[in-house]
């Protein structure tokens, strides 16, 4: 088989590139080692999810809404539909790629792969071996989820998200190993459907790198629907037994013994799969933690061979990995193209959401960068209180001299709809005043982003503002 543009993995940055290889008139083979296109993401990823998540926050709502005067009686959830509601929205979309790879020409190679030289890979599939000659690869290999040695890793009451995900059962008592964004994702999820869950993480704040003032509304939050949150405290063994797993913890919030959990999700990051494809055989560098380092062209150290998405680095999200895949498709055939984006938003979906983008306050601080910022809070937002959820914030951080957007960070419902805005405009270059002049409409929580520019310019009306300007 022939490739002009060969492609290994077929998730968001994958297919991605793949389709745009093909749009742009090259032919094009693409290996994928499981039996749909879509990688993790789509499958067992952020698209099933955030299905769930949805039902979480359904079951959330109905039950806040006490406070208005409404009443429902306790939710029957039937899991099996449940399930199947989510695997309809995973086999809506991974059908619909099926019918734009035959569309566009793509030729899908179900298999494993692995490079034979720089100009050959080779596909394991069920019953046959074969063999790809290319002109250019694309490597979108993606990553796997870490294993911590030690831990009863063949029990399968031991998961990860993955595992999480095929909610095969509603344990009654749930330990998330992990309070990063996919460990309390999938807290929030069982702890709607009744699971007492508790969270350990070894960092002083949950989701860390996040500002711990983004990170307070939420953690208040999970305080009301977890049970414990031990930061700064680490697992130090897991026994399986029969009536459940036993942990050990040590640190400042470690338990005085002993738990039992009926499950245990393992959620502590992610490893690049860069050392799984035989990358070595093509000449490709692998650093030691099985990233390949690129250019802003993505192309490797083997001028025909380029990567993107998870493999060539942090982070490792698929909106970052589609847009560099737009890029290296685009380099194969000529065009000046580049992956050089001035931020890549970060989203918690969480609830409430967090979503941030550009330069946090964490950093600036670490790295001696002067900045102001204008902060609004969601209290003073008609939209927010009319819904019941004024524990948002939204804040934008600006440069002091020439008032232009640095970064910002949004806590409250939907943030991650919200954050957008902020993106464009710190990649437009606007300051608070372009911001704050912009006409948001009212009342929503989209016009708090409006609101914390006017924070920042002093020309606020719906708060004091912290000082006036001319």
């Amino acid at each position: 088989m022939h490739a002009e543009v060969l492609v290994l993995g077929a998730g968001p940055g994958g297919y991605s590139a793949a389709f745009r290889a093909a749009d742009l008139g090259k032919r094009v083979v693409l290996v994928e080692r499981y039996s749909t296109l879509g990688g993790v993401c789509l499958n067992v990823g952020c698209i099933p999810s955030k299905a769930l998540l949805h039902a979480a926050a359904m079951i959330n709502e109905a039950a806040e809404m006490e406070h208005m005067g409404i009443e429902f009686g306790k939710p029957t959830i039937d899991l099996e539909k449940l399930r199947s509601g989510k695997e309809k929205v995973v086999s809506r979309l991974t059908q619909g790629l099926a019918g734009m790879a035959k569309q566009r020409g793509v030729t899908v190679v179900q298999g494993w792969g692995s490079f034979e030289s720089s100009k050959q890979l080779k596909v394991e599939t069920d019953n046959k071996s074969v063999t790809i000659e290319f002109e250019n690869a694309i490597i979108a290999c993606g990553s796997r989820p870490v294993e911590i040695p030690g831990f009863p890793n063949d029990d399968p009451r031991l998961i990860n998200s993955t595992g999480a995900l095929e909610l095969s059962d509603v344990p009654q008592k749930m330990l998330v190993v992990g309070g990063g964004i996919i460990g309390l994702e999938m807290g929030t999820v069982y702890a709607a459907l009744g699971t007492a869950i508790d969270v350990v993480e070894l960092q002083n704040s949950l989701i860390p790198g996040c500002d711990p003032d983004l990170v307070r509304p939420l953690k208040r939050r999970l305080e009301q629907r977890f049970g414990s949150i031990m930061l700064e405290t680490k697992v130090t063994d897991i026994k399986a037994q029969k009536n459940g797993l036993k942990v050990q913890f040590e640190g400042k919030n470690a338990p005085d013994k002993a738990q039992i959990y009926d499950k245990v999700l393992v959620s502590v990051g992610r490893i690049p799969n860069g050392k799984l494809i035989g990358a070595e055989k093509a000449g490709v560098h692998v650093d030691e933690r099985g990233f390949i380092p690129v250019d802003e062209h993505m192309r490797t150290n083997v001028p025909n061979i380029y990567a993107i998405g998870d493999v060539v680095g942090n982070p490792m999200l698929a909106h970052k990995a589609t847009h560099e895949a737009k890029v290296a498709a685009e380099v194969i055939v000529g065009q000046p193209s580049m992956f050089d984006p001035m931020t890549i938003p970060s989203v918690a979906y969480t609830d409430p959401e967090v979503a941030w983008m550009g330069l946090t306050e964490t950093e600036a601080k670490i790295r001696g960068v002067a900045y102001e910022k204008g902060v609004f809070p969601w209290a003073a937002s008609g939209r927010a209180l009319g819904i019941g959820r004024e524990e948002g914030m939204t804040k934008l951080l600006l440069d002091p001299e020439s008032k232009r957007i640095l970064g910002a960070g949004i806590v409250g419902v939907n943030a991650g709809e919200l954050i957008g805005e902020t993106v464009l405009a710190l990649e437009m270059g606007a300051d608070m005043e372009d911001i704050g002049l912009t006409i948001h409409p009212h009342p929503t929580l989209n016009e708090t982003i409006g609101m914390a520019a006017e924070m920042a310019e002093g020309t606020i009306t719906d708060l004091i503002p912290p000082r006036k300007r001319t």
